[in-house]
């Protein structure tokens, strides 16, 4: 079995799986915008409608690449250079996510959870 475990404030989750599964919970906040850089090309956001919007999906993307990082779990993985989340709609809670990294590459399927201003994200490897 494959474990994952996470917590954020009051929120704690596990996640347990046959397959290689990773997990974050996010709060959602300002904060993110201003560390975006450090793990997104933050020009692919400019067109979300507000400031919020923006704040949900970058909630998401952070959540989907620790989520990525806790499962992948080689040392040396950048956030920016070595994990690509699919871009997706907010509406959807769901993308794909590709780890490239010393000669392996893995797909993972990413699902998203939202409530009380908090962002769960879940990475479970693709079999394909």
């Amino acid at each position: 079995k494959h474990i994952s475990i996470t917590h954020s404030f009051i929120f704690s989750a596990i996640i347990i799986s046959e397959k290689e599964v990773g997990i974050d919970i996010e709060k959602q906040r300002p904060k993110i915008l201003k560390i975006a850089h450090k793990f997104t090309p933050i020009e692919e956001y400019r067109t979300l409608a507000n400031d919020d919007a923006i704040m949900r999906k970058l909630t998401m993307v952070w959540g989907a690449k620790e989520s990525l990082y806790k499962s992948f779990a080689k040392p040396g993985v950048s956030f920016l250079q070595h994990i690509y989340v699919e871009d997706f709609r907010l509406e959807a809670l769901e993308t794909i996510a590709t780890v490239n990294f010393d000669d392996a590459e893995e797909n993972y399927y990413v699902r998203f959870l939202e409530f009380e201003e908090f962002t769960c994200a879940y990475a479970l490897i693709s079999e394909q």
